[in-house]
Formats: C-alpha cells, structure tokens, sequence
C-alpha cells in the first residue's frame, strides 16, 4: 500500500528534472541498462560463432544465458552485503568500468567458448554489486516524498531499455562491425558500460559509510539481513509481492509462445504480448510518477493484483488479436501498480545501513522467482492446457493479492 510510505509530492516528474544527481544517476542507468541488453545480443552472436566446429547453436545460447544468470542465484545476497559496506557511488561506478574492460577483453583473449561463458560469468557478478547499490542510491539523492516518482522514472526506463536494446542490439553491432571491423561490436558495448561509470562517477553526493562493529563478516551479515527481513513484516510483505508479482512475469514469458498463436499470432511474433505488457508497464510508471499524490491513500497493490487476475482470467477465453494485445497492455499496467509502491516502500522502510542486504536479498529472491516459472509453466501448460493454467494463475493471483493486502493492513493496524 502507497500509504504506508511517505505521501508524495505534488509535481511528479518535474521535481526530479531540477534534482542534478538524481539526473547523473539516471543518466548511468540509462546507459548501463542499454550496455546489458547489447551485450545478451553479442554474447549470443559470439556464442554461435566461437568454437564453430561444434553443433548445437541453440544449447551454446543457453549456456550464455545460464553463466549469465547463475552469478545473480548464488551471489546476489553476499553482493548486498559488501555493498553496504562502501560509498554507493563509487560501487556502481568502479562496477560499470569493470564490465567496460571484460567486454574489451574480449578482443585479446582466444575466441574459445569457455573463455566467453567465464566473461559472461564474471560479468554477471559484477552486476549483482551494481543492481543493489544502485536500488540503495536512489532514496539517498532523492527525498523521500519524490521516491515514488523516481521509481516509476526508473521502471519506465527499465522497460524502455528492454524494448529498444533487444531491437537495435543486433543493427548497431552490425553497423559498427561494417564500419569499424569485427571488434568494434566489442569496443561499442565496452565503451557504453565505461561511459556509464564515469558519468556515475559525478555524482556529487559524500555518503557516511558506518563500518559494523563485528568487521567484515559476510556470513553474519547475510544473517542480519535475513533476521531484519523476519522481523520487519512490513518489508517482507512488500518483497513477497514483488516476488508474486515476478513469478506471474515469468511464468507469462513461456505462455506467451501459445497465447500468441490463441489470438492469431504466429508463435514466433508472441514478442508482441511482452511488448505490450512492457508499454502498458511503462503507461502505468507514468501515471504513478506524474499524479502519485492524489492516488497515495488508494490500494494500489490490491488493485494491481486484482487487475492482472481479472486479465489472465479473461485471457484463458480471448482469440482476438486486439483484444489480446489491449489485455496484455492492461496487465502491465496492474503489475505497475504492485512493483512501483512496494519497490519505494522497501526503500522508505529500510534504513541505511542495511540497504546493501536487503536489496541484495531482494535481488537473489527474484531471480529464483523467475527461473521457477520458467522450468514448470509449459510443463502445466503441456498436460493441463493452457485455459486451464492461466484461469489458475488468475485465482492464484487474486488469492495471493488479497491475502497480502489484509496482512499488510494488519501490520500498519499493529504499528499504530
């Protein structure tokens, strides 16, 4: 519930386009998230053509995928912890030039697949110490009545960067491949990743670090965090939605091959349904970012819920194309109103010194909550059918909003 933070601040997006180091943390996402969506592109593109007396183009892809994902399963609390450990600014910044150079190194070091799997590999720890530091920025440069704002901000262009880095990912690195020669492709993704640093590199912001008093344990560390999320049922409530909520997503990626054809797509066109959750996803950033204050005391998460499972119950009937895609548009906007109010309530209730653990934390959970969904959805779709998984997936959401809703409630009735 948006009420349980801060209310926000009349203004919207225009209070933060006055904040400069907000603007130069925005401006490094903008650009790392582009970088991380070109290089999924060329490490793909590299994949098939290193080591090319080997079959099995598809499996070498998935491997990429796989070193590129495992680092944020296993690594993604113990990151959160050494991050709070250190100015978050220079984390994020020493962090996007690292990735720079593992990128550049791709040009010197023999074009062997597993040399390219441990790049994708080293690469992807890297960012589980920028996703949590930069999270753990946010609520330092901004106020706290912006917040809201300034996550809606940054969900649009989370998703902005999604769509337009997986389209021009493949024409740029050709276009640079054509004009600068094959290791441009390497020098372009490279150099974004470095820009983005160093533009991170001038935020004038002098953050306190509090050095714990038992030293550097990262095990008890790790400890605290779980501990602090355990007793603070407010966090946890929020980090348990968000976690619903990227289960569903999840679980969606894989369905979207049979709802596509379901409503005359060909199977290979079911891009379009993600794209349309991704614009109505932004659509709802927006609203939330512009006009927060006078949707601050609403529901809004119990109202996303129930939107997005009122959408998949009707999209277990729907054979219509633009009925499909219009739906798809609306369940983005039900999923902004979960992600965006519990994203800046996690960041408003978590204090300072343990922000590291608990974005962290909340970054392992939902990756674990993406890779579930994708192992089990299209076997259930498989021996159920999927009217039957998506009119599940709508009870199942609708129970699980509701259900969150009144613990919440309970919790801010207990607290006063």
């Amino acid at each position: 519930m948006v009420s349980s933070g801060p209310k926000p601040r009349p203004g919207g997006f225009a209070a933060l386009m006055r904040n400069t180091n907000f603007l130069k943390l925005w401006g490094g996402q903008i650009i790392s998230q582009l970088a991380d969506k070109i290089f999924l592109v060329l490490l793909i593109t590299l994949a098939v053509s290193y080591d090319a007396s080997y079959e099995l183009p598809g499996s070498k892809a998935s491997a990429v995928m796989i070193a590129n994902t495992l680092p944020a399963v296993f690594f993604g609390s113990t990151a959160g912890t050494v991050v709070d450990r250190y100015p978050k600014r220079e984390v994020m910044s020493i962090t996007n030039v690292l990735r720079g150079l593992l990128v550049l190194a791709l040009i010197l070091i023999p074009k062997k697949f597993t040399l390219l799997l441990l790049v994708a590999f080293s690469e992807s720890i890297l960012t589980q110490f920028f996703a949590p530091a930069e999270q753990a920025a946010i609520p330092l440069l901004v106020k706290e009545e912006n917040l809201l704002s300034a996550n809606a901000l940054f969900i649009t262009t989370m998703m902005g960067s999604l769509v337009v880095g997986f389209a021009v990912g493949e024409p740029l690195l050709s276009a640079a491949a054509a004009i600068g020669g094959i290791y441009a492709r390497e020098m372009v993704v490279g150099g974004l990743y470095i820009l983005a640093g160093l533009v991170l590199a001038l935020i004038a912001h002098r953050e306190v670090v509090q050095e714990p008093p038992h030293g550097m344990n990262i095990w008890r560390d790790l400890q605290d965090g779980f501990h602090y999320l355990r007793k603070n049922k407010l966090l946890g409530n929020a980090m348990l939605q968000l976690t619903i909520l990227y289960c569903v997503f999840a679980a969606l990626t894989v369905l979207a091959v049979s709802l596509a054809q379901e409503i005359g797509l060909r199977p290979n066109q079911f891009g379009f349904l993600l794209a349309a959750a991704g614009v109505g996803l932004i659509l709802g950033a927006g609203i939330l970012g512009q006009w927060g204050e006078h949707l601050h005391h609403r529901p809004l998460p119990l109202i996303g819920f129930l939107i997005m499972a009122a959408v998949l119950l009707v999209f277990a009937f729907v054979h219509n194309l633009w009925m499909g895609l219009a739906l798809s548009i609306l369940l983005g906007m039900g999923a902004s109103l979960i992600g965006i109010p519990m994203q800046t309530l996690i960041q408003v209730r978590t204090p300072p010194e343990m922000r590291g653990k608990v974005f962290g934390f909340q970054n392992n959970i939902v990756n674990i909550a993406l890779s579930v969904p994708l192992a089990v959805a299209g076997i259930l779709s498989d021996l159920l059918g999927l009217t039957i998984v998506m009119m599940g997936m709508g009870g199942v959401v609708a129970i699980a909003g509701v259900w969150a809703w009144h613990n919440t409630r309970s919790v801010l009735e207990d607290a006063i």
